[in-house]
């Protein structure tokens, strides 16, 4: 048990990605603090997190008014913060983040899959920044009025331009303005290199890997790897299969092949955690927040030294939130 605690304590795990909110509220039994899911607050503070971010997640062809939805998420997320504040406080800057570290707390970030919710209104951007949504995905799999995504379901064809629309450029331009972190994962190839024009500050992908380890068009390219981290951006490793490679293959094994192809691209700095928990299905190497340990011992059987592990379960992502959320 004591050394389970070390490892806990050395791991401070910072995660930029789970679909928990979405789970708990399509009718999943539990709460935030400890359900039948991937995560948990319990399972999250025994195995050594510091940071999750929890997104507002939106399939905008399920609900007929995709901003109610978003919003009944984020009273969902306020009461779940409420209610385990013994465990948890929600984080909107460096400073909160700071103080909970030193006091104690987990940190919850809120965040967004799917700008699309926002039915182009600029004025409802801001309302979420107001509630602390601070990361936010211009698609998911849908094209929006923001843009087009990278994989959209079932083979769907977009038409029209393949990047940001001209509200989307707008998006991006006023999310870096109030500072929130403008999340590429999901969007076209089109639309990434568009985010990288327009923005001047470091951004993320929260949940990709590799595309030229799995041709996924959800993953990044080496090129986009690259430019990530010469921008100072963060990506998140996903932990889902199929952005991963064939079935029946280690994931874990895998999952170190994706570390090292990114972080031989975009360099050390450039790799985060992005599990997507929740949103993808369970698998036996990686089943849920308890797990992370194990990944940590493949990619140090990888090779990554402890320095190099710290930088990718924490310090890169924490660095990215110092520099954008000030």
């Amino acid at each position: 048990m004591e050394e389970k605690k070390d490892q806990a304590q050395r791991l401070n795990i910072v995660d930029m990605h789970c679909d928990t909110l979405s789970f708990l509220e399509t009718g999943r039994e539990g709460t935030l603090r400890q359900n039948e899911g991937q995560l948990d607050l319990l399972r999250m503070r025994e195995s050594g997190y510091l940071l999750q971010n929890f997104a507002i997640y939106v399939d905008v062809k399920e609900h007929a008014d995709p901003w109610e939805w978003a919003l009944r998420l984020a009273e969902r997320f306020r009461v779940e913060m409420e209610g385990n504040g013994d465990l948890v406080r929600q984080v909107r800057c460096w400073e909160d983040i700071r103080k909970n570290r030193e006091e104690g707390f987990l940190c919850a970030m809120l965040t967004v899959e799917e700008g699309g919710v926002c039915q182009g209104s600029l004025g409802r951007l801001r309302e979420l920044y107001d509630m602390g949504v601070r990361m936010m995905t211009l698609t998911w799999n849908y094209p929006n009025d923001l843009g087009r995504p990278a994989s959209p379901p079932g083979g769907t064809i977009c038409t029209g331009p393949m990047g940001l629309t001209e509200k989307g450029r707008a998006f991006v331009e006023e999310m870096e303005n109030l500072g929130i972190i403008p999340d590429v994962s999901h969007l076209s190839d089109e639309g990434f290199w568009e985010v990288l024009k327009l923005t001047k500050k470091p951004f993320a992908a929260s949940h990709s890997n590799s595309r030229a380890l799995c041709g996924h068009r959800r993953n990044l390219t080496d090129e986009m790897i690259r430019a990530v981290g010469e921008r100072g951006g963060v990506i998140g490793l996903n932990f889902c299969e199929k952005f991963i490679g064939e079935k029946g293959e280690d994931l874990l094994e895998r999952l170190t092949d994706h570390a090292r192809r990114i972080t031989d691209a975009g360099g050390m700095e450039c790799l985060g955690l992005g599990s997507d928990f929740d949103g993808i299905p369970v698998n036996r190497s990686l089943p849920g927040a308890e797990s992370l340990d194990r990944l940590w011992e493949a990619l140090h059987r990888g090779d990554f030294t402890e320095r190099q592990l710290d930088k990718i379960f924490s310090e890169n992502t924490l660095r990215l939130y110092r520099e954008v959320l000030g």
